[in-house]
């Protein structure tokens, strides 16, 4: 996926809040998938770093390497296919949500696995932002998955930013 600016994801508002949703199948099994989501020792190598349980009711700290610390709390964890979050920045910059939700759904697909991610309660007029970022994060979950070198690259952003921005608000 890395090197085009195809969108694996869209942007709505509901009830005032931002939501951007994207959608991705990844080349492994679904339990596999499951792990890469939820064991603090493989999420650390694409997404950050974490401290705490990843288990139904279990509260986490987490310092995303692109984004900085987050604080959370495991709303819903149904292996291997469900896992809802709430996510806290406890150092929110202006305009930014204190809070937000990040929902993953898994489902198998023979060989692949169907990934939703979707992430609400985000500025409206942030969307293209944040759908760039989360976009980036899924693609270092496809290469981590792959086992390609993850790619920190301001263009890459700049790319994804700019689609974004041209698909609009739903």
């Amino acid at each position: 996926m890395t090197g085009d600016a195809s969108v694996l994801g869209s942007l709505h508002a509901v009830d005032g809040e931002g939501v951007v949703r994207m959608e991705d199948r990844l080349d492994t099994g679904i339990e596999d998938l499951w792990g890469a989501l939820t064991d603090p020792g493989r999420l650390a190598h694409w997404y950050g770093e974490v401290e705490g349980e990843l288990a139904q009711g279990g509260e986490f700290r987490l310092r995303i390497t692109l984004s900085g610390e987050r604080t959370g709390k495991v709303e819903v964890c149904e292996p291997p296919q469900r896992l809802l979050l709430t996510m806290r920045d406890p150092d929110a910059r202006p305009g930014q949500p204190e809070q937000t939700v990040i929902e993953a759904q898994l489902t198998a697909e023979g060989a692949q696995t169907r990934l939703v991610w979707e992430t609400r309660g985000l500025p409206v007029e942030l969307l293209p932002a944040y759908g760039a970022g989360i976009q980036i994060h899924v693609e270092h979950l496809a290469d981590y998955i792959g086992g390609r070198d993850l790619h920190v690259d301001d263009a890459r952003w700049d790319e994804l930013f700019s689609a974004y921005e041209a698909l609009g608000v739903s």
